[in-house]
């Protein structure tokens, strides 16, 4: 009798080859002791700094800032009890030192007593990554939502103009308010072209209002965002001194980490 040739699929070969060689490894082959992480100690109450941030802004003075429009001069916004509020004669301040990726907490009030409707209501703007004068760059916007109606993508903790927050958690006036942001720069090419988009993940008040969002370029008030011509490292981050007649909003804890 002629035996008969039992042909066996490779795929199936390949799966035997598997489970055979997750059969014979051992606990200690899939345990990894290096790099070792960094030890951090955390702040005692959420939102204070953890021992490796670089403090932004302490409450005592802006020496960590310039004005945007003119990186010569230093930052006077006004200093007073632990806070510092905006002032809007002096136009946008930024960081001394620039970031790539980072995580950033910074807190904000709205002052009770806010007059005004729509975007002209308690406007200011978290500038993730500073990319020239003005309001260049990418915003996280910051503005009163709370019963105030405005454009979905350009109310508080929108990425300006091109994405809406998840949910609205905005508290009333004269309560302080706070972001936790995940940054990721752009990166480019030697040509200036684009090699990967900016991304942001950001909890406002604690809950998640974007997430691992990819940017389409620097915000623009008027206009489509595009990364063309727009190649840049690592950047300053920017506050808003919005030229809205309402009353200024004031900043408190702000801190940032590198990753």
């Amino acid at each position: 009798m002629k035996k008969k040739l039992v042909f066996i699929p490779a795929f199936l070969l390949v799966l035997v080859a598997s489970v055979n060689a997750q059969q014979a490894m051992k606990h200690e082959d899939t345990e990894l002791y290096t790099p070792v992480p960094p030890v951090v100690t955390s702040g005692k109450s959420c939102g204070d700094a953890p021992s490796d941030a670089i403090i932004l802004f302490d409450g005592k003075s802006l020496d960590k800032w310039v004005l945007a429009d003119d990186t010569t001069k230093a930052a006077d916004w006004i200093v007073n009890k632990g806070i510092v509020t905006v002032k809007k004669t002096s136009g946008n301040i930024q960081t001394k030192q620039s970031f790539m990726d980072y995580q950033l907490h910074i807190e904000w009030r709205i002052p009770k007593d806010i007059e005004g409707s729509d975007q002209a209501r308690g406007n200011s703007g978290l500038f993730l990554a500073s990319i020239g004068k003005g309001d260049a760059g990418y915003e996280m916007q910051i503005l009163d939502n709370y019963n105030n109606k405005t454009y979905t993508n350009g109310q508080a903790g929108s990425i300006y103009k091109q994405n809406a927050p998840l949910v609205n958690p905005n508290r009333p006036p004269g309560e302080w308010q706070y972001y936790d942001v995940i940054w990721t720069a752009p990166r480019f090419n030697d040509d200036g072209s684009l090699k990967s988009p900016a991304r942001v993940t950001a909890f406002f008040n604690g809950i998640l209002v974007q997430n691992n969002f990819e940017l389409k370029g620097p915000t623009r008030f008027i206009g489509l965002p595009t990364y063309e011509g727009s190649a840049h490292g690592a950047a300053p981050i920017k506050l808003q001194a919005h030229g809205d007649k309402s009353k200024p909003i004031s900043f408190r804890n702000i801190w940032v980490r590198p990753l």
